[in-house]
Protein backbone atom coordinates (compact mmCIF):
# COMPACT_ATOMS: atom_id res chain seq x y z
CA UNK A 1 0.00 0.00 0.00
CA UNK A 2 2.81 2.49 1.12
CA UNK A 3 4.42 1.77 -2.45
CA UNK A 4 1.71 2.12 -4.19
CA UNK A 5 0.70 5.72 -2.69
CA UNK A 6 4.98 6.87 -3.60
CA UNK A 7 4.45 5.65 -6.88
CA UNK A 8 1.27 7.94 -7.82
CA UNK A 9 3.28 10.73 -5.74
CA UNK A 10 5.83 10.50 -7.60
CA UNK A 11 4.27 10.22 -11.56
CA UNK A 12 1.75 13.50 -9.34
CA UNK A 13 4.79 15.14 -9.43
CA UNK A 14 6.09 14.54 -12.71
CA UNK A 15 2.87 15.59 -14.19
CA UNK A 16 3.52 19.15 -11.62
CA UNK A 17 6.90 19.48 -13.27
CA UNK A 18 6.02 19.28 -16.90
CA UNK A 19 2.65 21.42 -16.38
CA UNK A 20 5.73 23.96 -14.62
CA UNK A 21 8.28 23.77 -17.59
CA UNK A 22 5.58 24.21 -20.09
CA UNK A 23 3.91 27.50 -18.47
CA UNK A 24 7.44 28.77 -17.93
CA UNK A 25 8.08 28.29 -21.68
CA UNK A 26 5.26 29.69 -22.35
CA UNK A 27 6.15 33.13 -19.78
CA UNK A 28 9.50 33.19 -21.71
CA UNK A 29 7.80 33.15 -25.42
CA UNK A 30 5.33 35.98 -24.12
CA UNK A 31 8.07 38.14 -23.27
CA UNK A 32 6.74 38.20 -19.38
CA UNK A 33 10.50 38.04 -17.95
CA UNK A 34 11.99 39.92 -20.71
CA UNK A 35 14.78 41.57 -18.38
CA UNK A 36 16.44 37.41 -17.96
CA UNK A 37 15.80 36.83 -21.57
CA UNK A 38 17.18 39.94 -23.69
CA UNK A 39 19.54 40.65 -21.24
CA UNK A 40 22.28 39.26 -23.22
CA UNK A 41 21.70 41.90 -25.79
CA UNK A 42 23.49 44.27 -23.52
CA UNK A 43 27.23 43.86 -24.29
CA UNK A 44 30.38 44.83 -22.83
CA UNK A 45 32.92 43.48 -25.44
CA UNK A 46 34.56 46.34 -27.04
CA UNK A 47 34.72 44.87 -30.50
CA UNK A 48 35.04 46.54 -33.70
CA UNK A 49 31.49 44.38 -35.20
CA UNK A 50 29.49 44.25 -31.53
CA UNK A 51 26.94 46.31 -33.38
CA UNK A 52 26.58 44.37 -36.50
CA UNK A 53 25.26 41.38 -34.29
CA UNK A 54 21.95 40.57 -34.01
CA UNK A 55 20.47 40.36 -30.66
CA UNK A 56 19.77 37.05 -29.00
CA UNK A 57 16.62 34.48 -29.35
CA UNK A 58 15.78 35.50 -32.84
CA UNK A 59 13.30 32.92 -34.56
CA UNK A 60 14.64 31.90 -38.25
CA UNK A 61 12.02 34.28 -40.08
CA UNK A 62 13.09 36.98 -37.29
CA UNK A 63 16.42 36.55 -38.31
CA UNK A 64 15.96 36.19 -42.28
CA UNK A 65 14.38 39.43 -41.23
CA UNK A 66 17.41 40.64 -40.06
CA UNK A 67 19.86 39.89 -42.90
CA UNK A 68 17.40 41.40 -45.30
CA UNK A 69 17.06 44.62 -43.81
CA UNK A 70 21.11 44.60 -42.95
CA UNK A 71 21.60 44.03 -46.72
CA UNK A 72 19.53 46.89 -47.93
CA UNK A 73 21.27 49.00 -45.15
CA UNK A 74 25.15 48.07 -46.58
CA UNK A 75 24.97 47.42 -50.09
CA UNK A 76 25.30 50.32 -52.03
CA UNK A 77 22.16 51.30 -54.09
CA UNK A 78 22.66 52.51 -57.88
CA UNK A 79 20.74 55.23 -59.87
CA UNK A 80 18.14 54.32 -62.04
CA UNK A 81 17.60 53.00 -64.94
CA UNK A 82 19.55 49.59 -63.97
CA UNK A 83 18.89 45.79 -63.94
CA UNK A 84 19.45 46.12 -60.30
CA UNK A 85 16.18 46.70 -59.40
CA UNK A 86 15.88 45.98 -56.10
CA UNK A 87 18.53 48.72 -55.31
CA UNK A 88 18.22 51.31 -58.16
CA UNK A 89 16.88 54.86 -57.05
CA UNK A 90 19.69 56.63 -55.72
CA UNK A 91 19.01 60.06 -56.03
CA UNK A 92 19.39 62.44 -58.27
CA UNK A 93 20.75 64.38 -55.58
CA UNK A 94 22.38 62.31 -52.71
CA UNK A 95 25.47 62.30 -50.14
CA UNK A 96 26.04 58.53 -50.28
CA UNK A 97 24.95 55.36 -51.35
CA UNK A 98 24.83 53.35 -48.39
CA UNK A 99 23.48 53.71 -44.71
CA UNK A 100 26.54 52.19 -43.42
CA UNK A 101 28.94 54.84 -45.11
CA UNK A 102 27.60 57.56 -42.77
CA UNK A 103 27.60 55.09 -39.63
CA UNK A 104 30.39 52.98 -40.11
CA UNK A 105 30.38 49.68 -38.24
CA UNK A 106 26.93 50.84 -37.25
CA UNK A 107 28.64 53.78 -35.04
CA UNK A 108 29.38 57.44 -34.83
CA UNK A 109 30.43 58.77 -38.19
CA UNK A 110 33.98 60.55 -38.63
CA UNK A 111 34.59 64.07 -39.75
CA UNK A 112 37.35 63.67 -42.17
CA UNK A 113 37.49 60.84 -44.63
CA UNK A 114 41.01 59.26 -45.95
CA UNK A 115 41.57 62.21 -48.00
CA UNK A 116 41.59 64.68 -45.13
CA UNK A 117 38.27 65.91 -46.60
CA UNK A 118 35.01 66.54 -45.03
CA UNK A 119 33.54 62.58 -44.94
CA UNK A 120 29.54 61.88 -46.00
CA UNK A 121 28.85 61.42 -42.60
CA UNK A 122 28.73 65.35 -42.02
CA UNK A 123 25.95 66.62 -42.98
CA UNK A 124 25.12 70.15 -44.32
CA UNK A 125 21.72 71.17 -43.05
CA UNK A 126 19.74 74.52 -44.67
CA UNK A 127 17.00 75.96 -43.88
CA UNK A 128 15.52 80.15 -43.59
CA UNK A 129 13.67 82.39 -41.17
CA UNK A 130 9.89 81.74 -40.96
CA UNK A 131 8.31 85.26 -42.57
CA UNK A 132 5.15 83.88 -40.60
CA UNK A 133 2.66 83.87 -43.73
CA UNK A 134 0.69 80.79 -44.24
CA UNK A 135 3.26 78.73 -46.60
CA UNK A 136 6.16 79.03 -44.21
CA UNK A 137 3.12 77.74 -40.99
CA UNK A 138 2.57 74.45 -42.45
CA UNK A 139 5.94 74.11 -43.99
CA UNK A 140 6.53 73.99 -40.18
CA UNK A 141 3.66 71.85 -38.99
CA UNK A 142 4.88 69.31 -41.22
CA UNK A 143 9.07 69.35 -41.40
CA UNK A 144 9.69 71.92 -38.07
CA UNK A 145 11.21 74.34 -40.69
CA UNK A 146 11.43 76.13 -44.05
CA UNK A 147 13.52 74.57 -46.46
CA UNK A 148 15.86 77.30 -48.14
CA UNK A 149 13.95 77.63 -51.80
CA UNK A 150 17.13 76.91 -54.33
CA UNK A 151 18.73 74.00 -52.27
CA UNK A 152 15.95 72.58 -49.59
CA UNK A 153 17.02 71.43 -46.43
CA UNK A 154 20.01 69.66 -46.77
CA UNK A 155 22.90 69.76 -49.24
CA UNK A 156 23.35 66.92 -51.30
CA UNK A 157 27.39 66.44 -52.07
CA UNK A 158 26.92 63.93 -55.12
CA UNK A 159 24.40 63.72 -57.97
CA UNK A 160 23.53 61.06 -60.45
CA UNK A 161 25.13 61.29 -64.09
CA UNK A 162 24.04 64.45 -65.52
CA UNK A 163 22.94 66.16 -62.38
CA UNK A 164 25.48 68.48 -60.25
CA UNK A 165 25.82 67.89 -56.81
CA UNK A 166 24.64 70.61 -54.91
CA UNK A 167 28.13 72.23 -52.97
CA UNK A 168 30.33 71.08 -50.87
CA UNK A 169 31.52 72.17 -47.35
CA UNK A 170 33.91 74.62 -46.51
CA UNK A 171 34.07 74.49 -42.62
CA UNK A 172 37.27 76.79 -41.30
CA UNK A 173 38.28 77.01 -37.71
CA UNK A 174 38.97 79.51 -35.03
CA UNK A 175 41.45 78.41 -32.23
CA UNK A 176 40.24 80.16 -28.58
CA UNK A 177 42.20 79.00 -25.06
CA UNK A 178 40.40 77.79 -22.24
CA UNK A 179 42.45 77.99 -18.72
CA UNK A 180 41.37 76.31 -15.71
CA UNK A 181 41.74 77.55 -12.08
CA UNK A 182 44.61 75.52 -11.68
CA UNK A 183 46.51 76.90 -14.66
CA UNK A 184 45.91 73.68 -17.00
CA UNK A 185 45.12 75.32 -20.80
CA UNK A 186 42.79 73.88 -23.19
CA UNK A 187 42.47 74.69 -27.05
CA UNK A 188 38.95 74.95 -28.36
CA UNK A 189 37.63 74.74 -32.13
CA UNK A 190 35.25 76.87 -32.78
CA UNK A 191 33.91 76.32 -36.58
CA UNK A 192 33.80 78.96 -38.88
CA UNK A 193 30.39 77.64 -41.69
CA UNK A 194 30.33 77.74 -45.35
CA UNK A 195 29.80 76.20 -48.32
CA UNK A 196 31.54 75.98 -51.70
CA UNK A 197 30.87 75.52 -55.31
CA UNK A 198 27.24 76.24 -54.95
CA UNK A 199 25.78 74.46 -58.14
CA UNK A 200 22.14 76.02 -58.20
CA UNK A 201 22.96 80.07 -57.58
CA UNK A 202 23.20 82.13 -54.78
CA UNK A 203 21.67 81.13 -51.31
CA UNK A 204 18.54 83.12 -49.94
CA UNK A 205 19.59 86.50 -47.53
CA UNK A 206 17.68 84.89 -44.94
CA UNK A 207 19.44 81.40 -44.77
CA UNK A 208 20.73 79.58 -42.06
CA UNK A 209 23.70 76.64 -42.52
CA UNK A 210 24.59 74.25 -39.48
CA UNK A 211 26.34 71.21 -39.85
CA UNK A 212 25.57 67.53 -38.70
CA UNK A 213 27.87 64.53 -37.85
CA UNK A 214 26.30 61.29 -38.40
CA UNK A 215 25.62 59.76 -34.90
CA UNK A 216 26.17 55.88 -33.25
CA UNK A 217 23.04 53.98 -34.05
CA UNK A 218 23.94 52.00 -30.48
CA UNK A 219 21.02 50.79 -28.99
CA UNK A 220 18.56 52.80 -30.61
CA UNK A 221 15.94 50.06 -30.44
CA UNK A 222 16.30 50.06 -26.82
CA UNK A 223 16.02 53.64 -26.57
CA UNK A 224 12.37 53.40 -28.93
CA UNK A 225 11.45 51.55 -25.81
CA UNK A 226 11.72 53.81 -22.79
CA UNK A 227 7.86 54.98 -22.11
CA UNK A 228 6.77 58.26 -23.06
CA UNK A 229 5.96 58.59 -19.08
CA UNK A 230 9.60 57.65 -18.13
CA UNK A 231 11.00 60.36 -20.62
CA UNK A 232 7.99 63.30 -19.73
CA UNK A 233 8.76 62.72 -15.97
CA UNK A 234 12.10 64.43 -16.17
CA UNK A 235 11.07 67.59 -18.50
CA UNK A 236 11.08 70.34 -16.27
CA UNK A 237 10.33 73.18 -18.76
CA UNK A 238 10.40 76.64 -16.27
CA UNK A 239 12.83 74.90 -13.95
CA UNK A 240 10.41 74.09 -11.01
CA UNK A 241 12.72 72.92 -9.40
CA UNK A 242 15.15 75.64 -9.47
CA UNK A 243 18.14 73.41 -10.36
CA UNK A 244 18.79 75.45 -13.34
CA UNK A 245 18.07 72.54 -15.69
CA UNK A 246 15.05 72.95 -17.89
CA UNK A 247 14.59 69.87 -19.75
CA UNK A 248 12.01 70.17 -22.61
CA UNK A 249 10.14 67.70 -24.84
CA UNK A 250 10.27 67.77 -28.50
CA UNK A 251 6.74 67.40 -30.22
CA UNK A 252 7.53 66.36 -34.61
CA UNK A 253 5.36 65.25 -37.21
CA UNK A 254 5.71 61.90 -37.86
CA UNK A 255 5.13 60.98 -41.27
CA UNK A 256 4.36 56.83 -40.21
CA UNK A 257 1.34 57.63 -37.97
CA UNK A 258 0.28 61.07 -39.65
CA UNK A 259 0.11 62.84 -36.18
CA UNK A 260 2.59 64.59 -33.60
CA UNK A 261 4.38 62.14 -31.44
CA UNK A 262 7.24 62.66 -29.15
CA UNK A 263 10.82 63.11 -30.47
CA UNK A 264 13.11 60.72 -29.44
CA UNK A 265 16.06 60.97 -32.23
CA UNK A 266 18.21 62.96 -34.31
CA UNK A 267 20.49 66.07 -32.76
CA UNK A 268 17.06 68.62 -32.19
CA UNK A 269 15.06 65.23 -31.60
CA UNK A 270 12.66 65.85 -34.33
CA UNK A 271 12.42 62.37 -35.46
CA UNK A 272 9.63 60.31 -33.66
CA UNK A 273 10.44 56.73 -34.11
CA UNK A 274 13.12 54.28 -35.63
CA UNK A 275 11.03 53.32 -38.96
CA UNK A 276 10.99 57.19 -39.16
CA UNK A 277 14.41 57.95 -39.12
CA UNK A 278 15.04 55.14 -41.21
CA UNK A 279 12.89 56.77 -43.96
CA UNK A 280 13.73 60.43 -43.20
CA UNK A 281 17.57 59.62 -43.46
CA UNK A 282 16.98 57.26 -47.16
CA UNK A 283 15.03 60.28 -48.27
CA UNK A 284 17.41 63.08 -47.24
CA UNK A 285 20.47 61.35 -47.25
CA UNK A 286 20.32 58.71 -50.68
CA UNK A 287 17.31 60.08 -52.10
CA UNK A 288 15.30 57.42 -52.20
CA UNK A 289 11.75 57.64 -51.93
CA UNK A 290 8.96 55.53 -49.33
CA UNK A 291 5.75 55.48 -49.06
CA UNK A 292 6.12 58.35 -46.34
CA UNK A 293 8.57 60.45 -48.56
CA UNK A 294 7.12 59.70 -52.03
CA UNK A 295 9.05 62.52 -53.83
CA UNK A 296 12.77 63.11 -54.88
CA UNK A 297 14.18 65.73 -52.89
CA UNK A 298 15.01 68.32 -56.11
CA UNK A 299 13.81 71.78 -55.75
CA UNK A 300 12.11 73.59 -58.46
CA UNK A 301 14.97 74.99 -59.48
CA UNK A 302 16.92 71.91 -59.81
CA UNK A 303 15.72 71.14 -63.55
CA UNK A 304 18.24 68.27 -64.37
CA UNK A 305 17.02 66.79 -61.05
CA UNK A 306 13.68 66.77 -62.17
CA UNK A 307 14.07 65.22 -65.71
CA UNK A 308 16.48 62.34 -64.00
CA UNK A 309 15.52 58.92 -65.12
CA UNK A 310 12.93 57.20 -62.49
CA UNK A 311 13.31 53.84 -61.06
CA UNK A 312 10.34 51.59 -62.01
CA UNK A 313 8.82 50.53 -59.09
CA UNK A 314 6.32 53.40 -57.77
CA UNK A 315 8.70 53.67 -54.70
CA UNK A 316 12.45 52.92 -54.35
CA UNK A 317 12.29 51.15 -50.95
CA UNK A 318 8.86 49.24 -50.84
CA UNK A 319 7.07 48.74 -47.14
CA UNK A 320 8.79 45.28 -47.02
CA UNK A 321 12.32 46.57 -47.11
CA UNK A 322 12.18 49.61 -45.24
CA UNK A 323 10.75 47.44 -42.54
CA UNK A 324 13.81 44.84 -42.77
CA UNK A 325 15.78 48.19 -42.47
CA UNK A 326 14.11 49.24 -39.85
CA UNK A 327 14.17 46.07 -38.06
CA UNK A 328 17.57 45.21 -38.64
CA UNK A 329 18.51 48.89 -37.41
CA UNK A 330 16.65 48.16 -34.07
CA UNK A 331 17.51 44.45 -33.44
CA UNK A 332 21.02 44.93 -33.12
CA UNK A 333 23.40 44.29 -29.87
CA UNK A 334 24.23 46.91 -28.00
CA UNK A 335 27.13 47.81 -26.14
CA UNK A 336 27.14 48.91 -22.30
CA UNK A 337 30.02 49.67 -20.51
CA UNK A 338 31.55 47.11 -17.63
CA UNK A 339 30.96 48.10 -14.23
CA UNK A 340 34.37 48.11 -13.21
CA UNK A 341 35.85 50.30 -10.03
CA UNK A 342 36.98 52.74 -12.19
CA UNK A 343 33.82 53.16 -13.72
CA UNK A 344 31.59 53.47 -10.66
CA UNK A 345 34.98 56.08 -9.60
CA UNK A 346 34.23 57.85 -12.73
CA UNK A 347 30.23 57.40 -12.40
CA UNK A 348 30.55 59.17 -8.77
CA UNK A 349 32.13 62.28 -9.93
CA UNK A 350 29.92 62.53 -12.71
CA UNK A 351 27.06 62.87 -10.89
CA UNK A 352 28.73 64.75 -7.99
CA UNK A 353 29.29 67.89 -10.55
CA UNK A 354 25.65 67.17 -12.07
CA UNK A 355 26.16 66.06 -15.37
CA UNK A 356 23.37 63.26 -14.78
CA UNK A 357 21.08 65.52 -14.75
CA UNK A 358 20.80 65.48 -18.81
CA UNK A 359 22.70 62.74 -19.34
CA UNK A 360 20.74 60.29 -16.89
CA UNK A 361 22.53 57.18 -16.40
CA UNK A 362 19.80 54.62 -15.90
CA UNK A 363 16.16 53.83 -17.72
CA UNK A 364 14.10 50.83 -17.68
CA UNK A 365 12.47 50.01 -21.17
CA UNK A 366 8.95 48.36 -21.37
CA UNK A 367 10.15 45.07 -22.01
CA UNK A 368 11.98 45.35 -18.41
CA UNK A 369 15.85 45.75 -19.72
CA UNK A 370 17.98 47.69 -17.75
CA UNK A 371 20.00 50.02 -19.93
CA UNK A 372 22.24 53.26 -19.37
CA UNK A 373 22.33 55.16 -22.27
CA UNK A 374 23.43 58.35 -20.79
CA UNK A 375 21.05 60.85 -22.08
CA UNK A 376 16.99 62.21 -20.76
CA UNK A 377 15.85 62.15 -24.89
CA UNK A 378 14.82 66.26 -23.66
CA UNK A 379 16.14 69.55 -25.29
CA UNK A 380 18.23 71.57 -23.36
CA UNK A 381 19.85 75.54 -23.46
CA UNK A 382 23.69 74.51 -24.54
CA UNK A 383 23.94 78.66 -24.59
CA UNK A 384 25.23 80.50 -27.82
CA UNK A 385 28.70 78.92 -28.15
CA UNK A 386 26.81 76.09 -29.60
CA UNK A 387 23.61 77.54 -31.01
CA UNK A 388 23.24 77.09 -34.97
CA UNK A 389 19.94 79.53 -35.12
CA UNK A 390 17.62 76.69 -36.55
CA UNK A 391 14.94 75.79 -35.18
CA UNK A 392 13.37 72.57 -35.29
CA UNK A 393 9.24 72.00 -34.21
CA UNK A 394 9.91 73.56 -30.73
CA UNK A 395 13.86 73.24 -30.42
CA UNK A 396 15.18 76.27 -30.64
CA UNK A 397 18.59 77.39 -31.92
CA UNK A 398 20.25 77.10 -28.69
CA UNK A 399 18.37 73.68 -27.58
CA UNK A 400 19.82 70.37 -28.50
CA UNK A 401 18.61 66.65 -27.45
CA UNK A 402 21.09 65.23 -24.83
CA UNK A 403 23.17 62.95 -26.88
CA UNK A 404 23.71 59.31 -25.27
CA UNK A 405 26.98 58.33 -24.25
CA UNK A 406 26.75 54.67 -24.91
CA UNK A 407 28.68 53.02 -27.44
CA UNK A 408 31.44 56.35 -28.12
CA UNK A 409 34.36 53.92 -26.71
CA UNK A 410 33.72 51.53 -29.98
CA UNK A 411 34.25 53.98 -32.27
CA UNK A 412 38.25 54.06 -32.03
CA UNK A 413 37.86 49.94 -32.06
CA UNK A 414 35.78 50.63 -35.29
CA UNK A 415 37.36 53.53 -37.37
CA UNK A 416 40.94 53.68 -35.43
CA UNK A 417 40.93 56.62 -34.33
CA UNK A 418 38.94 58.92 -31.89
CA UNK A 419 35.43 60.24 -32.21
CA UNK A 420 35.10 64.00 -33.03
CA UNK A 421 31.93 64.93 -30.69
CA UNK A 422 29.15 67.57 -30.49
CA UNK A 423 27.08 67.90 -33.31
CA UNK A 424 29.22 68.88 -35.93
CA UNK A 425 32.36 66.88 -34.48
CA UNK A 426 33.75 70.83 -33.30
CA UNK A 427 35.21 68.61 -30.52
CA UNK A 428 38.37 66.01 -30.63
CA UNK A 429 37.93 65.12 -27.07
CA UNK A 430 35.66 64.62 -24.18
CA UNK A 431 37.19 67.52 -22.04
CA UNK A 432 36.33 70.03 -25.37
CA UNK A 433 33.10 68.89 -25.32
CA UNK A 434 32.14 69.75 -21.63
CA UNK A 435 34.28 72.69 -22.05
CA UNK A 436 31.47 73.89 -24.69
CA UNK A 437 29.26 73.55 -22.57
CA UNK A 438 26.79 76.42 -21.65
CA UNK A 439 23.73 78.03 -21.14
CA UNK A 440 21.76 75.07 -18.77
CA UNK A 441 25.47 73.47 -18.37
CA UNK A 442 27.31 76.23 -17.39
CA UNK A 443 27.57 75.67 -13.56
CA UNK A 444 28.24 72.10 -14.74
CA UNK A 445 31.09 72.85 -16.68
CA UNK A 446 32.32 75.10 -13.90
CA UNK A 447 32.04 72.81 -11.33
CA UNK A 448 34.23 70.15 -13.96
CA UNK A 449 37.03 73.18 -14.69
CA UNK A 450 37.49 73.52 -10.28
CA UNK A 451 37.97 69.92 -10.08
CA UNK A 452 41.30 69.09 -9.36
CA UNK A 453 43.03 67.39 -11.85
CA UNK A 454 43.22 64.02 -10.78
CA UNK A 455 39.68 63.90 -10.41
CA UNK A 456 38.83 65.28 -14.01
CA UNK A 457 41.58 62.46 -15.39
CA UNK A 458 39.31 59.59 -13.90
CA UNK A 459 36.18 61.23 -15.35
CA UNK A 460 37.22 61.79 -18.43
CA UNK A 461 38.47 58.03 -18.49
CA UNK A 462 35.25 57.43 -17.37
CA UNK A 463 33.42 59.00 -20.54
CA UNK A 464 35.73 56.96 -23.09
CA UNK A 465 34.64 53.96 -21.48
CA UNK A 466 31.00 54.64 -21.58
Amino acid sequence: MMLQIQKKLRFNFSITKQALNKSLIAIFAMGLFAVNSSSKDLSTDKNNSLLLKPISQLSDEQYDKFILGKSFFRIPWVEAPSATTARDGLGPLFNANTCASCHPGNGRGNLYNKNGDFSRSLIPKLSIKSNNSKEHKALIEKMGLVPEPSYGNQISINGVHGVNFEAKAGITYEKIQITFPDGEVDTLLKPHYALKQLQYGELHKDSILTFRLAPSLNGIGLLEDISKEDILKNEDEFDRNSDGISGKANYAYSPITKRVELGRFSWKANITSVKHQVADAANNDMGLTTVYYPFDTCTSKQIECKKAPKARDPFDITQERLDAITYYVEKRKTYTAEKTKEYKEGLRIFKQIGCNKCHISSFTTKSGIEIAPFTDLLLHDMGEGLADKRSEFRATGTEWRTAPLWGLALHEKINGKKPRLLHDGRARTFQEAILWHQGEAQNIKESYMNLEKSKREKLLKFLEEV
